[in-house]
């Protein structure tokens, strides 16, 4: 990696904690921040000075002065030994853009389950959190999109097994798979079980736009995305592509896990990307055996769960022990979702929360549109 490469990637990260304190800011005619209105251009991030302007609606505009002290005073609280330099330019009047033709429009919520890195439980999560959904009344559907390492099938007990086609208006359309009325899309489904996947960013785009576009989906309250590990092009694809509802980040307790987490976090919190994180699972939190009831040993540390959670401003949505059952009924085909049991228990909280959660994000924003995102 070159200086200028490294240099670059400095820039971006001083610009990106520069918007994120303008978010901060309330233009108080729209009672909206600077950066969700789109009004803050040329920003410019040079050693120990920082410019930019702000576009507002008229040269008569009433709030110039307090909109610049507000500028001011968030730069100061971020960067306090800076020069702010804060321009002011009348520009258009703020609109919300006029949404793009939706794709999914029968679906009311999509759900990405999100981690940092592998390992974590991320498609156990997936998986029991979309059953117990379902056993809440809702309707659910599920997508696994790590198409690199696709374990859903085994997880449900439909390895093997394969989609039908159909034919609607002369184009063929995939029929996703049934697992107790919960209709289920997977690579596992189409690849030979042993078959590594090999494939490029834009054939890895592809399939996952199939996977919207070319499968026949009934009407749905979720659609549960299971995200490969990182920030790749699976995640761009995904954002691009459909109206996301909210995030779901799994961690484990480890800080290292957490380390890696919050740079998943902040890949959905970009502002061009600007998709929320409706709250965090904490998996494998501690061990609890079986004659000891009452002893918890936290084999994997502790606080990692409610750290992020901090961190994205969401909420821990649950923590989930490591239980035998839960890693016997993903092997098995029989989730732990589907026994009755502490595991069952622990994640009908889980999906309780993230119902919740998912209400209050739809009262208090818009909905999210597919983004355009240039690399």
């Amino acid at each position: 990696m070159d200086l200028y490469y490294i240099c670059t990637i400095f820039l971006l990260m001083d610009k990106m904690k520069v918007a994120k304190a303008l978010s901060k800011v309330i233009e108080p005619q729209t009672g909206k921040d600077l950066i969700s209105l789109n009004i803050v251009t040329g920003l410019e991030v040079d050693d120990k000075t920082i410019s930019f302007t702000i576009e507002v609606p008229s040269a008569n505009y009433p709030h110039k002065g307090a909109l610049n002290m507000a500028a001011q005073t968030a730069m100061l609280e971020v960067y306090p030994e800076a020069e702010v330099h804060v321009h002011m330019s009348v520009g258009k009047q703020p609109q919300r853009p006029t949404a793009p033709r939706r794709i999914l429009p029968q679906v009311k919520n999509i759900i990405a389950v999100a981690s940092g890195k592998g390992g974590v439980g991320k498609s156990t999560v997936s998986v029991n959190l979309a059953l117990s959904l379902k056993s809440q009344g809702a309707r659910v559907g599920l997508i696994d999109a790590d198409l690199y390492g696709p374990s859903i099938p085994t997880m449900l007990g439909l390895k093997g097994l394969r989609p039908k086609v159909k034919d609607v208006n002369g184009k063929p359309v995939l029929l996703p798979l049934d697992y107790k009325g919960m209709p289920v899309m997977s690579i596992g489904f189409i690849i030979e079980p042993e078959q590594a996947v090999v494939l490029r960013g834009p054939r890895l785009g592809g399939i996952i736009k199939q996977f919207f576009n070319d499968c026949e989906w009934p009407e749905l309250d979720y659609l549960v995305i299971d995200l490969p590990p990182g920030t790749g092009d699976i995640q761009l694809t995904l954002v691009q592509t459909v109206p996301v509802t909210g995030v779901v980040l799994v961690t484990t307790p480890q800080q290292v896990s957490y380390a890696d987490a919050v740079k998943a976090m902040n890949m959905f919190l970009l502002p061009n990307v600007n998709v929320p994180i409706l709250g965090v699972v904490e998996n494998m939190s501690w061990f609890t055996p079986a004659e000891l009831p009452d002893n918890k040993y936290y084999l994997f540390g502790k606080g990692a769960g409610e750290k992020l959670s901090a961190a994205s401003s969401s909420g821990l949505l649950g923590q989930v022990p490591l239980i035998q059952s839960v890693q016997e009924g993903g092997d098995s085909g029989n989730p732990a979702a589907m026994q009755s049991g502490p595991a069952q228990e622990i994640f009908e909280g889980i999906a309780k929360k993230l119902v919740a959660h998912v209400e209050k994000r739809n009262a208090e924003r818009a909905p999210t549109s597919p983004v355009e995102i240039k690399i």
